[in-house]
Formats: C-alpha cells, structure tokens, sequence
C-alpha cells in the first residue's frame, strides 16, 4: 500500500495564509513562506498553496511567492488559482513548483487537461473539484462549483472526476463545500466512491478537526492524502502527532520523529 501523505493547504491572499469556512469569512492565519517552511520542518508530505483571488485579481504577486516557496522549502508544493493557460503552467513550473491544480479553466475548457498533460506530463497536473450537494431537477447531487465555490456548473462531480482522469490528470483535489471549515469529518462516501472509480490518486479536503477525521477517510474514504488547513494553522492538531497517531492505527506514513 502506497504511503498516506499529509498535506497542509495555505489559502494565499496578497502573500498571506487566510482560512475561513464554508469558502467565506477569511480571517489571516500567517505569513505564507513561514508557514510552509514550519510544516516541511514538522514532517509535512507536501504543501498546497491557492491563490484564492487569482481567478479575479491576476497573478505576479503569486509568482514573486512561489519563487520564495522554492528557496524556502525541500518538500514538493502544489500550487492553484486561476491558472487558465500553457503559459501560466509554464511560469509557476519555472518558478519552482512542482505541480499546478487547475479547477476553473478545466471547467471551462476540459481540452485544457489533455493540452497540460501533453505538454509537461500528467505527473504535474492537478485537477481539482469543489462539489456542493445540491438540489437539481433530478433530485439532490453533487455538483462541480467553480471560481472559489461561488459558480455552480451543470457537471455533476462523479463522471467529472473520472473525465479529467481520463483527460490526462495525474491527481485529483477533491473539496467537499459542504464539509469545508466545519471540522466535522470529510465528506467519506463521495470520496470513496471517486477513489473506487478512478485510477488515480485523490486528495480529500474539506472537514478535517480531528486525528480520526483523517483515519476515516484513508480507511473509510480510501483517499491517498489528506488535506487540511485551519488545524494546521492555529496548531489544534500538530503534524507529527498526527503521524504519530496513524501510524499507530497500523496507517502506512512517513514517519520524521
């Protein structure tokens, strides 16, 4: 069985973390490279930076940070927000990233995926999904959202997940809008069943608060990472007591204690 990793995500506004709930009420949470360079100290498998106004406000400001993420950190980071091109792939790959998540202009243009897998190999592409459950003509489904959660599509999250799959993807990030924030568990039965129709690895986000949280959705979900950000953040729960704890559980996990 592979290792679990764990993963921190830093929600970036002008080069600070913020973190809210429900995709709202952002409050700051520190100084993003800080940050970053604290969790690949602690044990972290990897790093998620989104550049959560990107999609609105543009971009060099996140390059100038992934840049010192680069210089900062010897874990591999993830970095997303509204990446919509080969060349803006390009330029965060060049300045240091070591894979993209695009959500949006997947979305908006799934040729996107096929042209990003061909063009820098699926290993560096992320897609990522943010689903609400929610009442359509068909009755209550999870739907794909875009822009920060606040779009809903007409795709429904399951066929999506193995689209962009098939489309080339080499990972999916899956976020639940319905369990984001609130620290009640991830979103288990959405998560196992992408993970059980797809061959690729998938990243559950979206309602950690406790050690078990992420128990469950390794076991449970049978996700292949867990991510989360508030807990990590305002140190209710430390990475490597968390590994500690998995471990224990007979998870396989890096251990760096």
């Amino acid at each position: 069985m592979l290792t679990k990793r764990i993963i921190p995500c830093l929600d970036v506004k002008d080069g600070r973390t913020v973190k809210g709930v429900n995709f709202v009420n952002l409050r700051d949470a520190g100084d993003a490279v800080e940050l970053g360079a604290l969790y690949a100290a602690q044990g972290a498998d990897e790093l998620v930076y989104l550049d959560i106004t990107a999609t609105i406000d543009g971009r060099s400001t996140f390059i100038e940070l992934v840049k010192r993420v680069a210089q900062t950190i010897n874990i591999p980071f993830t970095v997303g927000g509204g990446i919509s091109s080969v060349a803006d792939v390009s330029a965060l790959l060049h300045a240091g990233a070591d894979k993209v998540s695009i959500n949006s202009a997947a979305v908006r243009n799934p040729d996107l995926i096929d042209e990003l897998a061909l063009e820098f190999g699926s290993q560096c592409i992320v897609v990522a999904i943010d689903t609400r459950y929610i009442d359509t003509e068909h009755g209550k489904e999870h739907i794909v959202h875009t822009h920060g959660g606040r779009k809903p599509t007409e795709l429904r999250t399951i066929p999506w997940a193995k689209e962009v799959e098939d489309r080339g993807a080499g990972e999916l990030l899956l976020t639940s809008m319905d369990t984001d924030g609130t620290k009640n568990g991830f979103a288990l039965e959405l998560t196992a069943t992408i993970s059980e129709n797809g061959n690729i690895p998938v990243i559950a986000s979206g309602g950690a608060g406790t050690m078990s949280h992420f128990y469950d959705v390794f076991t449970t979900g049978k996700a292949d990472a867990g991510l989360a950000a508030s807990i990590f953040h305002f140190r209710e729960i430390d990475i490597p007591d968390l590994k500690d704890y998995l471990s224990d559980k007979q998870l396989p996990i890096r251990l760096t204690r």
